[in-house]
């Protein structure tokens, strides 16, 4: 199997990475500045137990031709233009594996290449890019899930799969990886909401006076949002959730949290504003959702 990663970011330079360490034949799409670093110096990989270095394939746009099975897509949601841009000399064929955040891309990808090409994927990791270049790990979360939602391509997506198996991180076939899907979102959209309208990581909100209380009510209006749209989150998976969401200590935070205190461009269009489109069309109330989400507004609106 010939695999496309475009980028070498937190999530297709991690994963990435311990896939071409398993034997997998990867190929990363990089822009021309990045595709000559890692030439020249490698891809390096910090984790919290190991630094290591890689020399893998890469290629830039100028030099993509139609001949991957599989193309994984792991840019920030508000970058898919761009990304389907980038990778349009390669996704005449093959499979597209997008594991971006939410579920807008989903219906844009199955609109242009239709589903029979869109497999699902959901990552669990949280990682991002030093200044020296480098794919660092933050924390030993790094779970991986990928799913059929078309039996055309069923067969490479458990071939995907069986490929992960051999990686060095976790790996999940989703039966149903639509409601995977839903089940990350409900997930990240209350961790992304209140990490970022509190200023501060888990641990922090949980040692407020009603920190656990408002987290867990966050919650519950994400999950009433995809009951309401078919699919409800399960009670095992509400309590592995809550368990994160609350712990006591925790460092844990959303991404959008770190790129909104450095000034970086965020996704809560897609994480919060689409969920609470999501919730207004089934008539569910998410007040909590809406005040983080125009908090985001705010902030990202600042001159």
């Amino acid at each position: 199997m010939k695999i496309l990663i475009l980028g070498a970011g937190g999530v297709g330079g991690y994963f990435g990475a311990r896939l071409i360490q398993a034997g997998a034949d990867v190929t990363y799409l990089l822009r021309d500045k990045r595709h000559e670093k890692i030439q020249t110096e490698g891809l390096v990989v910090e984790t919290p137990k190991e630094t290591f270095t890689l020399r893998p394939k890469s290629v830039t746009r100028d030099q993509l031709k139609p001949e991957y099975d599989l193309i994984v897509l792991a840019p920030k949601a508000y970058d898919l233009d761009d990304a389907l841009d980038s990778v349009s000399a390669a996704s005449t064929k093959g499979v597209i594996l997008p594991v971006l955040n939410g579920l807008r891309h989903v219906q844009i990808l199955d609109e242009k290449f239709g589903r029979t090409r869109v497999m699902g994927g959901v990552a669990h990791i949280a990682a991002t890019i030093t200044p020296s270049g480098a794919v660092k790990q933050l924390t030993d979360l790094h779970a991986l899930t990928v799913g059929h939602r078309d039996p055309a391509h069923e067969s490479l997506a458990r071939e995907f799969s069986s490929l992960c198996e051999k990686a060095a991180f976790d790996n999940t076939y989703s039966e149903n990886i639509e409601q995977s899907l839903w089940d990350k979102w409900v997930f990240l959209a209350t961790l992304a909401g209140m990490t970022t309208l509190c200023r501060g990581h888990v641990g922090k909100i949980a040692e407020a006076p009603w920190g656990k209380e408002t987290m867990t009510s966050f919650y519950a209006e994400s999950c009433a949002i995809a009951q309401a749209n078919g699919f409800p989150t399960k009670e095992s998976a509400q309590q592995k959730a809550l368990a994160m969401l609350t712990k006591a200590g925790s460092s844990f935070a959303a991404s959008m949290l770190r790129d909104l205190t450095q000034g970086y461009q965020t996704e809560h269009e897609h994480i919060l504003g689409a969920m609470i489109e999501a919730g207004v069309q089934k008539g569910v109330a998410c007040p909590l959702l809406k005040a983080a989400h125009s908090h985001m507004v705010v902030e990202q609106n600042k001159s």
